[in-house]
């Protein structure tokens, strides 16, 4: 094991499984974390889990830091045996990409990117070896993605490709951020592909921009009206490509909240992914075809 436990100030202790993301490192993160919540540790307020790490949130007027970090590190048995199998669902998520709005936004902000004579796609696709901006987009969207993290913004998902590693899409973030970034901006930082949930300040490369909301604190939308956060850790994304008629059709049915996301319940086992990725994937796509 590669635990590292460390303090953040007197509330918060911070636990990280490995100093690299990988989904057998997520998978212990979210097992002891889980055990962390189930062991109801008096004086624990809160559980943040992360992509390959989890921090844990006490009242230090209720327990003692070092005493919070004895009991914490009682509970790592339960990562070595981390479950490996999971009860989630496959989502479908529409992307209009090159759209008008990213691409405006990116042009503005140039002088803060890598490569200012080309678009974030034109560089995205340059770097890893693509031929063509359209054959960076097609592995983009031909392969689910895991959500192995929400946050930092809220509602906002971090997702892991499902490929092997030598096949993952790499991209470093702008080198200054950015002080705009459209609302439902598709990312890209790392190996990671993101949503911004709302407008604002960012980093990542824009690849194009979706019509569905996954963040409302008024909770207008009806499929969002069980919480304001749509996705979770454990979610698994397929993009789906769309043009301007596409998205101006699905915007008008979230105006009109008759919009409903495909949805398709799924098992994602991380040893059987392991063994057979592209059978893996073609399962789990397969899932929302016939859903």
């Amino acid at each position: 094991m590669k635990t590292r436990y460390t303090y953040g100030g007197d509330e918060h202790i911070y636990v990280e499984m490995d100093d690299e993301m990988s989904l057998d490192a997520f998978f212990k993160s979210l097992s002891m974390s889980n055990a962390v919540r189930d062991a109801k540790i008096k004086g624990v307020t809160e559980i943040c889990p992360a992509n390959a790490s989890f921090q844990v949130r006490f009242d230090p007027d209720v327990i003692h830091p070092d005493e919070m970090m004895k009991k914490v590190k009682e509970l790592e048995h339960r990562a070595e045996d981390a479950e490996k199998r999971l009860k989630t669902r496959i989502i479908e998520i529409p992307v209009y990409y090159q759209d008008p709005w990213t691409h405006e936004t990116l042009m503005r902000f140039r002088e803060r990117h890598q490569d200012p004579s080309g678009t974030d796609l034109d560089y995205a696709a340059r770097i890893n070896g693509f031929d063509s901006v359209e054959a960076f987009i097609e592995a983009h969207h031909s392969q689910p993605w895991f959500v192995s993290m929400v946050g930092f913004v809220a509602g906002l998902p971090f997702l892991y490709q499902l490929v092997e590693r030598e096949k993952q899409l790499q991209v470093p973030k702008y080198l200054r951020p950015r002080t705009d970034t459209p609302k439902l901006t598709v990312g890209y930082g790392g190996c990671f592909s993101c949503i911004y949930s709302v407008r604002g300040a960012g980093g990542y490369q824009m690849f194009g921009v979706t019509p569905m909301p996954i963040f409302d604190p008024e909770q207008k939308q009806s499929y969002l009206s069980d919480f304001m956060v749509f996705f979770k850790p454990g979610d698994i994304v397929k993009w789906k490509p769309i043009d301007r008629a596409e998205y101006d059709r699905i915007l008008a049915e979230v105006e009109a909240d008759t919009y409903v996301p495909r949805i398709a319940e799924v098992d994602f086992d991380l040893d059987a992914f392991n063994a057979d990725m592209p059978g893996t994937n073609a399962k789990l796509m397969e899932a929302l075809n016939v859903a």
